[in-house]
Order: C-alpha cells, then structure tokens, then sequence
C-alpha cells in the first residue's frame, strides 16, 4: 500500500453549489407552491365562516360603603384571588348556566346545534374512532354542540374573565355571550339572597340567648368590686399598682442622674490631678467664665506670637505678656476645681433622693401585690362579661344589616360585565389572505429545504476540507501512440480496431452534455486466439491471479493504471468480472479519457456517468449501470462537459468513499497516468494495478515512477489471451 495514502477525507459542504440547487431548481419549486396556494385558496372559499362573540366580565366587590354599617369591613373585605377567580370560570361554564341560556334561546331548534351526525362522523364512531351521538338526547346534543363552540378563560394577572362562542350566526355569536354574562349575575345575586336569609335565620335565637349571658356576667363583676377594696386609677388599673409605677419610673430617672453627676465628679477630679487639659472637659468648657478666660489668654498668646517674629524673648514686653498668661491658666484651675465641688454636691443630693425614693417603692410593692390578687379574678370576670358582650353586638350587627339586605332585596353580586359583545361584521375563519399567504410561504420553505437536503444527501454539495484535487484534463489524455511489439495478423487486426475505437475523443461542449449517438451493439465474445507470449520480464500475473490476490488481501479499491493509451481497460474489466463472479460486490469506475472500460460492459458510452454526478446532474441511482455478461456494476464515463466535471473534481474523494462503503471492491480504470494522479486516488486497503498488454519498456519504467513516489509496488496484470474468453465469459 502506498505510504502517502489518505486514510480519511474530511469533507465539507460547498454552500456555493448547495444553494445554486435552488436556483437550478426555482421554477420545479414555484409550480409546486403556486399549485398549493391555489389548492389552499379553494378550500378556503368552500369553508362555512364562522363568527365569534366576546363578553368580558370583571370579578370585583361592587358593595358601597354608604350601604353597609361598618364601612371597614368594605375596605378591608378580600377580593377574590387566582383560585377564587378559576373557581368563578368553572361556574359560568357550568351546565346550569349552559342549559338556562339554552332554553332561553331555543337553541334546540337550531340546527347548528341539534344537527344529526354526518356521514363521516357515523363512519368514524363505527370504527370507534369517535362517539356516536345518534342516540343521544336532544339537550345533550345541544350541550355537547354548545360546549365545543363556547370558550371561557381568565385573562392573565388580572381578575377579568372572557366569555367567547364562535357560531355561523353573527347574531347569534354575540346573543349567547351576553346572555350567559347575565345569567352568571343572576346566578350569584341568588345565592347571596339564599345566604342572607339563612343568615337571619340563625343570627336570631343565637341573639336572644347571648343577651341573657352577657346581663349575668356583668352583675357578677360588679358584685365582686363593690367585696373588694380595689380602687381604679388611670388606665384602668389598680391604685396602688399605678402609684407604684409612677414611683418606679422616678426612682429609675433620679438613678440615672446621681449615675451621672458621680461621672462627672470622677472625670473632673481625673483631669485636675492628672494634669489633664481641661479643655477635654464638657462642664469646664459650659462655664462662661472659664470660656472668657480662655479667650483672654489665647489674645494674650496671639500677641506674643505676633511680637516674637521682632522681639527676643527676653524683651520685657514679651516677659510680660508671659505673665500675664500665666495668671489666666491659674484662674482656670480655680474656677475649674469650684465646678469640681457643685458636681459633687449635685452628686450627694442625687443619692440621698435615691434613698427616699427606693423606700417609698418597697412599700408600694407590698400594696400592689396584695390588690394583684383580687385583681386577678376580676379581671377574669370582667373578661368573660365583654367577650359576651363583643359577641353580642356583632350579631346584633349583622342581624340587623341582614334584615335590612333581605327586606330591600338588595345583595349586589361582586361581578359586573364592563365590555358586552356585539354582532361581528367579519368572520374569523376563515381568514383567506393569512391561509394563502401561509400556504404559499410554507410551501416554498419546504420545497426550499426539501431541494437542499436532496442536494447534501445526493453528496453534490460536499468537497474534501484539505482542498485536494483530482488529476486534471491533461492529466486523463491519451498519450501520443508509440510503437507494438510484433503481432500475428490476427492480433494485429484486433489491435488496430481497438486502437481506433479507444482513439475516439469525447465530445466536448462548453457548457451542454453530449448527446447520445446511436447505440453501439453488445460486444460478443471474441475467438480465443492463441497469441505468442514474451517471457516473464516484470513478474505480471494474469487475470485470475490478480482476482485472487485482491479478494484474498480484502482490497477495497484497486487502482488501474497502464503505460500508454488505455490498455489497462481489457485487464480492469476482466479482473472485475472476475471478482464479480466470486460474490463479491464490485463496481468498475471508469475514469478513460475515451470510456474504453465501459464501452465493454454497457450497451453505450453515451450514458450518465461519474461526470454527470460531479458536475450534479445525476444521482448515483442513475449513474450506475449493470454489466452485460456479469454481475458486475459499472460506472462509465458519463456524458457532461470535461472542463466543467474537472472544475467540481474536487468531489470525487467523496464519491469514492461513498462507493466503498456499498461495495466490497471498487475498481478504477484510470487510463494512462503519472503517479501524481494515481497517489490522489489512493484510500483505505488500496493495490495499484500497472495492467499492459505486452510487457514493453515503458510498463517498467511506470512501475518504478509509481515505486519512486513513494507507493508500494504494484502489481504488473495481463491477460494470458487478450480475448481471455472461455465458456461462460465474455472477454473486453
């Protein structure tokens, strides 16, 4: 195997070539998507219309405050919430409301709604496929009719539900809305009705019997006072207990105050032993007089300061000023250890206040307790008498909102219909434009994505991702003819036509495939010919032995090249034919400048064939032809341009790959090559072939150029008779 084989070709996709598909493709895609419009707009205009109909309820306290006793509850009184709210859906779409608006409309005798089943729906509720509504009653078929055209919904984040009906009346469409909304108003005015009355109904001996308890427990407290020596001050409390906090919050504030002044005495004693400035003390700074002495000596050292930049210390204006300032620091001291003694003063006054008030206190303490304990049952009593008499007034409320409610008859439901529906002018289905406009931009997207995929799957669009291309035009053309060894004249009658035959070129146009010429007959097998055979001069092997070899090694690409013309196309074939009959499935691709390899095996060379599927006017199902005489498939040369399939050769890596994973040996016909072109076809589990018809010169001289570029060394095949036929066989 060659060293510089390409194990794997990362491919591409050529997005050029993708997209031009749809251009290639636009009028296919056109036709189809007008002819699907059309078919859309046809359905569109035998639809019955139908029309819809919407109502809007909002879910709301509507009680006033000028109508109720106690005007908080109004505007404390919860709205319904989410669930609340879903419950209310439930209740208008319920089968009460349904079948009142039912009865009220006469909807039985429309025939939207009680219409017998049609032939379909009988049809699919036999296969039980759906349900048979024959032999249902007339108000269930109303009620099954009424509930696939009703839709009832709660608008998101809001307290508003929708009642819709869709209907083929436009009237009716809007009536039926309306009037399940006034039927959900009338539904809950009644049910507030039914719970006033049974309200009434229970409010009234429970009242009676509350007056009773309520007169009872108020007698038996104040019974207990007038026994007890309990004198109620302010706040409701016990004398005693109140003159004792009073007491409490004095002795607290006067603590408070000695804590203080004995602070003050210790930080003011702290600065004048220590030596402290006094300017860091609060009471020495509050002292006006102190601050007027502060102000005087700091004029005094202003001055010195001022006189000092022309004066010597020593000047007895400066010794002066000195002095001076020394007397306002003594006068400080002074006045600072006198508010030193009124803090303490203040100090012992606290405490002694102290004293008197904390005596006070632990009398008042003895007091207290004494009256908590008979305070304790009257507090008991008195709570029972006002829980009673609490209950009592609240029922006496609500009895007597109650009454008033029922004998006016006025209970407002919490729903009003803020947005009535009206009669449609439009149907809303159909819609023509928007279905037309869908079908057609729906239709061109499919077929668009439909043409694409086709395109990436047929293996068109793909090109190997190292850019590595495929032997050129001048790289497949014949050779200029050179000179035979002799020939009997059999054989060198045989040579000449075949000669002739494989010197005629391909036509080529510039941008059109060729057209098919008349059809060339089968090739029938030739005589068997016994023809001189030269010595063994390369090793070659014949055409059986090379069948051999390759299936024995599981070759999967075998490559065939020859030194001169397109000799290698009898050995290809026959090896392939060979293979074929094995049970091995083989392709032969035929890569000849004049499709000599395939003219053997296909009734004409003029068929699609590897050109065709490069340049994307073909598929693999159409490029791919059977062989006459075996179970062989050939891929010819095809008929497209040559210049226009070597600009898209860059695919044929592709192609190959694809091939090989169909088949278990595919076989190339390359023509005469140079080992440049033959290393491009190399992949996995590849053998070069040097097929020849006489061992010359110029197949030794192949052999070592594809030796000398780093291949392995080929194997040299010819046939042992160049008719190579045999019972059964049909030589090339």
């Amino acid at each position: 195997m060659a060293s510089n084989q390409n194990n794997a070709h990362d491919v591409d996709v050529d997005l050029g070539t993708l997209f031009a598909s749809i251009a290639r493709d636009w009028r296919r895609i056109v036709v189809i998507a007008l002819v699907v419009t059309l078919a859309a707009f046809a359905l569109a205009s035998v639809l019955t219309p139908k029309y819809k109909g919407e109502t809007r309820i909002l879910i709301e306290t509507r009680e006033s405050e000028f109508t109720r006793i106690d005007t908080n509850s109004v505007r404390s009184a919860p709205i319904l919430d989410e669930e609340g709210v879903a419950s209310q859906v439930e209740v208008i779409s319920s089968t009460d409301i349904i079948m009142q608006v039912a009865r009220q409309l006469d909807l039985a005798d429309i025939d939207e709604f009680d219409a017998n089943p049609s032939f379909i729906a009988n049809l699919l509720a036999t296969a039980g496929l759906a349900t048979d509504t024959s032999n249902l009653a007339p108000e269930e078929r109303v009620l099954k009719a009424f509930r696939e055209k009703l839709d009832v919904y709660r608008v998101e984040n809001s307290r508003v539900i929708v009642v819709e009906f869709s209907s083929e009346d436009p009237k009716l469409a809007a009536a039926i809305p309306n009037a399940m909304a006034d039927a959900y108003i009338a539904v809950q005015r009644a049910a507030k009705l039914e719970s006033n009355a049974d309200a009434t109904d229970w409010l009234e001996p429970e009242i009676a019997e509350l007056r009773e308890r309520v007169k009872a427990a108020e007698q038996r407290v104040a019974e207990f006072r007038g026994q007890s020596d309990l004198f109620i001050g302010e706040n409701n409390s016990v004398l005693a207990t109140q003159q004792l906090s009073q007491l409490s919050t004095e002795l607290s504030r006067v603590r408070a105050n000695r804590s203080a002044a004995e602070a003050k005495v210790s930080t003011m004693r702290a600065a004048l032993d220590g030596g402290v400035s006094l300017d860091t003390v609060p009471d020495v700074l509050a002292s006006p007089l102190i601050q007027r002495l502060r102000e005087s000596e700091l004029e005094i050292r202003a001055e010195i300061a001022e006189l000092s930049t022309t004066l010597l210390p020593n000047h007895p204006r400066i010794k002066a000023l000195n002095s001076q300032a020394s007397d306002l620091r003594q006068q400080i001291r002074s006045e600072a250890q006198k508010v030193l003694t009124g803090l303490q003063n203040e100090a012992r006054t606290a405490r002694a206040r102290e004293e008197a008030l904390l005596a006070d206190v632990n009398r008042l303490k003895a007091e207290s307790a004494r009256a908590d304990e008979e305070g304790v049952e009257l507090r008991a009593l008195e709570r029972e008498a006002a829980a009673q008499r609490e209950l009592l007034e609240s029922y006496l409320t609500r009895f007597r909102e109650a009454s008033s409610r029922g004998e006016r008859n006025y209970l407002p439901a919490d729903a009003r219909i803020f947005s009535r529906a009206t009669v449609p002018a439009e149907p809303y289905f159909p819609k023509k434009l928007p279905i037309i406009g869908a079908a057609f931009v729906a239709t061109l997207l499919l077929m668009v994505i439909a043409t694409l995929l086709r395109e990436l799957f047929s293996g068109r669009a793909m090109r190997p991702a190292d850019g590595a291309a495929f032997p050129t035009v001048e790289d497949v053309e014949m050779p200029a003819r050179r000179a035979e060894p002799a020939m009997t004249p059999a054989e060198a009658a045989r040579a000449a036509a075949r000669t002739h035959e494989m010197a005629e070129p391909l036509t080529e146009l510039e941008d059109e495939p060729v057209k098919p010429a008349a059809p060339v007959k089968k090739i029938r097998p030739m005589r068997e010919i016994e023809p001189e055979v030269p010595e063994n001069r390369f090793g070659e092997i014949d055409v059986d032995e090379a069948a051999s070899e390759l299936i024995a090694d599981g070759t999967a690409r075998a490559v065939f090249v020859s030194a001169g013309l397109d000799d290698g196309a009898a050995a290809a074939v026959l090896v392939a034919r060979e293979i074929a009959d094995a049970g091995l499935r083989t392709l032969l691709l035929d890569l000849t400048a004049s499709g000599a390899a395939s003219r053997a095996t296909v009734e004409s060379r003029f068929m699609r064939g590897v050109t065709d599927l490069l340049v994307g006017e073909a598929q693999f199902a159409e490029v791919i032809h059977p062989d006459h005489f075996s179970p062989l498939h050939v891929m010819p040369i095809g008929t497209a341009n040559l210049p226009r399939a070597m600009r898209a050769v860059d695919r044929l890596p592709i192609v190959l790959d694809s091939l090989n994973t169909a088949y278990d040996l595919v076989v190339i016909d390359g023509g005469p090559g140079s080992a440049d072109s033959v290393g491009r076809l190399i992949g996995d589990d590849t053998r070069v072939i040097v097929s020849c018809i006489w061992p010359t010169d110029e197949v030794g001289e192949l052999a070592d150029r594809l030796v000398q570029a780093g291949l392995d060394e080929p194997m040299i095949v010819r046939p042992s008779r160049i008719g190579d036929a045999r019972p059964g066989r049909s030589a090339a």
